[in-house]
């Protein structure tokens, strides 16, 4: 684990985002010190839209002068194993694992980087439900659901946590190499807090707002969130030492 924050990698998996994967990196660009951010990691598919990549492209050449910013065409399927693949690249000190729809607001990132600058050792994840956080676009139903699910898990890992499914948060680079990740779809954004809460690291939560997207097509269908609870089963009954690779 690292004494210090040097600076961070932030990961964005992308597959049919245009203007909004451009606001996300121009806004990270713009509101962070350029020294604390190492790169950008743009993780696509053989089904990302060429418009996507054009848009990636073209902010690779953007920045070019100021920040690393390059591309990754996964080999593990699906987001889970874009994002493992995009772990084991990470050069950074920490990791930031986003969108790049602007559900999660690239604004808080600078908040992330104070914060891991504090706690080096922490993982500083955002939270919806913390106050100062929200939901726009989200519907009731789905609102309720997301509150009692959270509490339920909660309460399976022994956390005072709000929101442990919300896929934006910056980790130690050093932790997230060293543990044996097993998803590949939507429940990797739940692995990625469960498996460290099982081996005790320390998380701090900050609030952040979410917006539903404006642009593209969610990958993940609403049901297909119930099997979340398998994973939390899972991950829960299984021995420390197998959580490490």
């Amino acid at each position: 684990m690292p004494k210090k924050f040097r600076n961070v990698t932030i990961l964005l998996p992308a597959m049919d985002e245009t203007y909004s994967l451009k606001e996300t990196v121009d806004t990270i660009i713009e509101t962070n010190k350029g020294k604390d951010l190492c790169e950008i990691i743009f993780l696509l598919c053989d089904r990302t839209t060429r418009e996507c990549v054009c848009t990636a492209q073209s902010l690779c050449e953007a920045y070019k002068e100021r920040l690393p910013i390059s591309i990754h065409y996964q080999t593990l399927p699906f987001v889970g194993g874009a994002i493992r693949e995009g772990f084991d690249l990470a050069k950074g000190s920490h990791v930031v694992l986003m969108s790049a729809d602007l559900e999660t607001d690239p604004y808080v990132i600078k908040d992330f980087v104070k914060r891991s600058k504090q706690y080096p050792n922490a993982i500083i994840t955002a939270s919806r439900w913390k106050s100062g956080g929200g939901f726009k676009g989200y519907s009731k139903v789905k609102l309720i659901l997301n509150y009692i699910f959270q509490k339920i898990i909660a309460v399976m890992f022994f956390t005072s946590l709000t929101d442990i499914t919300y896929a934006f948060r910056i980790f130690p680079t050093a932790l997230v190499k060293k543990i044996q990740w097993e998803e590949l779809k939507h429940p990797f954004f739940l692995e990625t807090a469960i498996k460290p809460l099982r081996l005790r690291v320390r998380f701090i939560e900050i609030s952040a707002k979410w917006n539903k997207r404006s642009e593209g097509v969610s990958q993940n269908s609403f049901f297909a969130n119930f099997k979340y609870f398998k994973t939390a089963w899972h991950v829960r009954f299984m021995k420390k030492q197998d959580i490490w690779k």
